[in-house]
């Protein structure tokens, strides 16, 4: 799947073709000892190669050698995406990332709530707000298997439930996760991540409930 790094307008529809696989590129016999895995925001020129990234950390850092992966579809844009690197000096003495391979990452922006919208069940693993604060990154595991016909796939989205205003004048944004099996079998699990960008929550805190397999669970972050 293809996901461009962008910020929609709160309440536009943003339905996502998932697709949770990983990229990868010539990887030799590298020091995997050193490896670490960040998610960051990979930068990418006109010759469409990842030229720097910038971690959830804040860290920036350029990408040496530059590099590509068969998702990146558009030149001078920004992903959102997990990184495997290695953090090292180059020759100047700067440090730099030496990429191993690269994940792109869905961004969700809510959308208005309807009544057609469907919440199938998906496995709950963390909800965190990045260091840098750009993001709100959520994990969790569906259930898939490989589908009798090619056009069968499952969606993703997140709706807009309410703002709740607090006495004190903050704001907690109630969010849900909406999500269509679409008649993917439930065989073995998928571990997904997705990310949410802070600056389109309309709220001080961010309340996510999610559809599990055990019922509906809610849970809460500040986002300040």
């Amino acid at each position: 799947m293809k996901k461009l790094f962008s910020y929609l307008c709160l309440f536009i529809p943003v339905y996502l073709l998932l697709s949770c696989e990983t990229d990868n590129y010539d990887k030799g016999e590298g020091e995997y000892s050193l490896m670490r895995a960040d998610f960051v925001e990979a930068h990418v020129g006109s010759d469409k190669r990842v030229d720097y990234v910038i971690t959830d950390d804040g860290d920036s850092l350029i990408a040496e050698p530059r590099f590509t992966t068969k998702s990146i579809g558009t030149a001078d844009t920004t992903y959102r995406a997990i990184l495997y690197y290695n953090k090292v000096k180059n020759s100047e003495g700067k440090m730099v990332a030496e990429a191993k391979s690269m994940s792109l990452v869905p961004t969700l922006n809510a959308q208005s709530s309807t009544s057609d919208q469907k919440k199938d069940p998906v496995k709950f693993e963390s909800l965190w707000t990045a260091c840098n604060l750009r993001y709100v990154n959520v994990g969790i595991i569906l259930m898939t298997g490989k589908p009798d016909e090619e056009d069968i796939h499952q969606t993703l989205g997140l709706v807009c439930d309410t703002v709740i205003q607090h006495e004190d004048g903050r704001q907690t944004a109630c969010y849900s996760l909406i999500h269509d099996q679409g008649g993917v079998p439930e065989y073995y699990s998928q571990q997904c991540y997705l990310s949410i960008p802070v600056r389109s929550i309309e709220g001080d805190s961010l309340r996510l409930t999610l559809q599990t397999y055990e019922g509906e669970i809610s849970r809460t972050l500040s986002l300040r």
